[in-house]
């Protein structure tokens, strides 16, 4: 699908602000103070697609629930920030890397470079959801600031016919994405202080929404206690730090009897934390948290 220049021009993301005009004529810190107030209007932009926001992490968190994935396409900055946020899901979530992942238009040279004509490919971005084998308890997040990227809308559309939850997300009102997915998001930023660069504050307001997604979708999988992050993987230094913390406060022990129970358990957090409170062995917390779905709340309190 191809747009024509004059299409374009109305997209918020691509106009020219005449707040902005003297740009090249201000100071570092004028731009500096500028741009940091144009970003402060991104979190309210974000709140006002709450009402779309709210019942997408719903129903995505049903389908990862039911064993799901979540997936990420986009092109450019859209396709960075999908790959951005699920790379960060292995280590905070302990979660496969073929459960979270993104699909880049271009492939994985694009992150770094861009690949010229890749994300006008509609017909990769089908074939792109066809070669993952999406299946209806997936989720696919089609993510393109103008909310038309031919590769995402394409990908959105062949994800849906397979029975897939589709989601899009993008930074202008009343776009082909919106239309073709079953929840459409519209992070309505308006323009860019440097006009048509999405980098900018559409890049922000999609990594908001994509925080937004990734964690508390997790959470709702009992990938947390509180607000402690207990299926992490300590695959560091400062991970495994921060492992002996969170076992430390959970069982109300110290720090040396936390990374103890670690050793043991492998360093499995919840493991760790279920034998110290209920004093089970390694077999039995493990029994126990199978038994409650891995939600380690449930077996630390309940008979």
């Amino acid at each position: 699908m191809s747009h024509t220049a004059e299409d374009l021009g109305l997209l918020a993301t691509e106009a020219s602000d005449p707040r902005f005009a003297n740009l090249d004529t201000l100071s570092v810190a004028e731009l500096a103070i500028l741009m940091n107030t144009a970003d402060h209007t991104v979190s309210y932009a974000v709140a006002a697609a709450f009402t779309t926001i709210v019942p997408a992490i719903e129903a995505a968190s049903e389908r990862m629930a039911g064993g799901g994935r979540l997936i990420y396409v986009g092109a450019g900055t859209a396709g960075r920030m999908g790959v951005l946020d699920a790379s960060e899901c292995p280590p905070t979530f302990n979660t496969p890397p073929d459960r979270v992942f993104a699909i880049m238009a271009g492939g994985p040279t694009a992150i770094e470079s861009p690949v010229e004509g890749a994300e006008d490919d509609a017909e990769a971005g089908a074939a792109a959801i066809d070669r993952v084998q999406v299946e209806p308890q997936d989720t696919v997040i089609g993510i393109a600031s103008s909310g038309r990227t031919p590769f995402v809308v394409a990908a959105v559309a062949r994800a849906r016919s397979r029975g897939a939850l589709t989601i899009g997300l993008s930074c202008n009102i009343d776009t082909l994405l919106s239309d073709t997915a079953e929840h459409g998001i519209e992070v309505n930023v308006g323009p860019e202080v440097l006009a048509g660069s999405t980098r900018l504050k559409s890049g922000t307001a999609q990594k908001l929404v994509l925080n937004m997604f990734s964690t508390i979708v997790m959470v709702r999988q009992g990938k947390a206690y509180g607000n402690l992050m207990v299926d992490l993987k300590p695959s560091n230094h400062k991970l495994r730090e921060r492992a002996t913390r969170i076992v430390a406060s959970i069982a109300h022990v110290t720090p040396k009897a936390a990374r103890a129970a670690l050793e043991a358990s492998g360093y499995d957090v919840k493991i760790a934390c279920v034998t110290l409170v209920r004093g089970d062995d390694l077999a039995a917390a493990t029994q126990r948290l199978e038994k409650t779905g891995g939600y380690l709340r449930r077996a630390l309190e309940e008979d």
